[in-house]
């Protein structure tokens, strides 16, 4: 089954959300697609909890405060679709540890499977499905699926947490990361920072492999000159008595022959003597062979056991012929077993010395070898990588200079352009900044030699600081909402979820907002939670939140609404009420949205 790729590769987005059991909501199904989705409805409906069903999905802590009243536990699940090409189907990495590569096309599109369009000469287009579970148990306990198979929650928030941001009061945001803010530096700066950053990525491995090799040699150099002359002593000891593998096994096969050579040699000679002289087993076995000759052809059963008799007369000359060549063969030389004695004797004091066994002997040999090598011209070698480094050095700065320089006049203009992105969204005071750290040499890292971090005045007069430390959660998703638009990212997270955006807005910066929106849906799927009929006439679809109470037990509906339902909706956001001039109002945003 597939699971989502590591890069987006087509346009994920969520397409279906399934609650049960979740704060105030006993079941509820949302079908989301591409565009702007707005959710409507009073204060403590139950709207957030529909953002804490998403941060589960998203591999955030479980609650077990979020399951519902008189239940056992939560269930939340998700379907995510890619449009991809055929090949980018086959071709997609797992996520999870139990994934495998794509269904067969035309399969039906569930579970990580994936459907083929239909066949045109256009490339075949595949629609791949992935579905999430999150399960809360009363007491807290959580279980989570991927396509079926067992995950972690952490593998949840690695590989689902990038494709959804939620952008409200301190969620799970990428604009809260100062790390990702070089990163949307990157993205504005287009093909020049690339280009740069790319050659520096390929100087710092350069470097950085240099600089391991030096290291390696500096420990090198640090032998102690006790560990070099253990070394030497090894091998002048091991060397003196010059061990062949497979040496001493052989001595020791051949020692038993050796020490007992002359009893040997008159034990084969004697059995070789009974079945070869005149009065031997050869000669018997011989002439029983010729009597059975005299009555062959006439009774079968004699005819089996003289061939018999055959086969032993010829396996007893055989016999014979070997204890031959071993009686031959036997050495009891008094000179040659001392020898023996003296050779089998140096090896096993190699053995006591550096064994127990000879495999640790040439193990040690070879050891010290490599050691005395390493330290062979030392010097020489360290001046030779030295050299080089500091060339791979003046290289590495180099390239951190034009990266530096690339992103200084990528950011002047990245800045520049989120301040009056954010001036039109009720911030026309707010300045943006982008703080910039030199880093020491020893701290760079393949991503540059700066640390880069967006900061924000609310005005002027104000000093800088870290976003962060901003306490509106409206203030904060409209500097989200402008950033995004800035960097028009394709490749980043597709589903972008704001709350709290309309905080303390309204007007013609509440229609601002709205038109921001539904450009960011061009390239975005794009989830409001908003109290502003201008944002909500801007939506592609539009639900409905509500909180019932039914003889004691409250709960949360949630309704997509279209037509007139939809009037009634944003008459009720302008006006409190539905009178025919709220409704005429809410008429003419959802025509002029049109």
């Amino acid at each position: 089954m597939p699971v989502l790729p590591l890069c987006l590769m087509g346009r994920i987005m969520l397409d279906e959300l399934r609650v049960h059991n979740v704060a105030l909501i006993e079941e509820a199904t949302l079908s989301f697609g591409a565009g702007l989705s707005v959710l409507t409805g009073e204060t403590g409906a139950g709207k957030t909890a529909l953002l804490n069903a998403l941060k589960l999905l998203i591999g955030e802590r479980a609650d077990a405060s979020f399951v519902r009243d008189g239940a056992s536990g939560l269930r939340v699940e998700a379907v995510f679709s890619e449009q991809v090409l055929d090949s980018q189907v086959l071709g997609s990495q797992d996520l999870g540890e139990q994934g495998s590569s794509g269904q067969a096309a035309g399969a039906q599109a569930t579970g990580g499977q994936a459907t083929s369009a239909q066949a045109t000469d256009e490339p075949t287009r595949e629609i791949v499905e992935y579905l999430v579970t999150r399960k809360v148990s009363a007491d807290g306990r959580s279980r989570c699926t991927l396509d079926d198979a067992l995950v972690t929650v952490g593998t949840l928030n690695e590989k689902l947490g990038p494709f959804v941001d939620l952008c409200g009061q301190h969620e799970h945001q990428s604009l809260l990361r100062a790390g990702e803010h070089r990163v949307a530096l990157d993205t504005f700066g287009g093909t020049p920072v690339a280009e740069a950053l790319l050659s520096y990525q390929q100087a710092f491995a350069e470097y950085h492999t240099a600089l391991e090799a030096l290291k390696r040699l500096e420990d090198a150099a640090r032998t102690s000159a006790f560990e070099l002359e253990q070394a030497e002593f090894i091998l002048r000891e091991i060397q003196a008595v010059a061990p062949v593998e497979g040496e001493y096994e052989e001595l020791e096969a051949q020692l038993p022959r050796l020490r007992n050579g002359e009893e040997l040699a008159q034990a084969s000679g004697g059995a070789y003597d009974a079945l070869r002289d005149e009065t031997g087993a050869l000669n018997a076995l011989a002439q029983a062979q010729n009597e059975l000759g005299h009555s062959k052809n006439i009774d079968p059963e004699l005819d089996a056991l003289s061939a018999q008799l055959d086969e032993v007369l010829i396996l007893a000359d055989e016999l014979s012929a070997q204890l031959r060549v071993y009686r031959d063969g036997i050495e009891f030389d008094a000179e040659a077993l001392e020898l023996a004695l003296e050779r089998l004797g140096s090896l096993e004091g190699l053995c006591k010395r550096f064994g127990p066994r000879m495999e640790d002997v040439f193990a040690a040999q070879a050891r010290s070898e490599k050691l005395l090598n390493a330290t062979e011209d030392i010097d020489e070698q360290r001046k030779v990588a030295t050299a080089e480094l500091e060339r791979l050095r003046a290289v590495l700065e180099a390239a951190a200079t034009k990266l530096a320089e690339q992103r200084a006049a990528a950011g002047a203009d990245f800045v520049k352009e989120l301040t009056e992105a954010v001036a039109g969204l009720a911030m026309s005071d707010a300045l943006f900044t982008l703080d910039v750290q030199p880093l020491e040499l020893e701290a760079w890292t393949a991503s540059g030699s700066n640390r880069y971090e967006l900061k924000y005045q609310p005005a002027p007069s104000s000093a800088p600081r870290s976003l962060t430390k901003i306490a509106s959660g409206g203030e904060l998703s409209r500097i989200m909402l402008a950033y995004k638009t800035v960097i028009h990212e394709v490749n980043s997270p597709l589903t972008l979820v704001f709350d709290e955006i309309d905080a303390g807005i309204g007007g013609a910066t509440a229609m601002a907002i709205a038109q921001r929106l539904a450009d960011l849906a061009q390239t975005h799927q794009v989830i409001v939670v908003t109290h502003l009929a201008q944002i909500a006439a801007a939506a592609n679809a539009h639900w409905v939140v509500e909180k019932h109470s039914d003889e004691g037990q409250v709960n949360t509906s949630i309704t997509r609404i279209e037509g007139e339902a939809r009037v009634d909706e944003i008459a009720r956001m302008l006006a409190g009420e539905q009178d025919e001039l709220a409704r005429d109002h809410a008429r003419q945003l959802l025509g002029e949205r049109a």
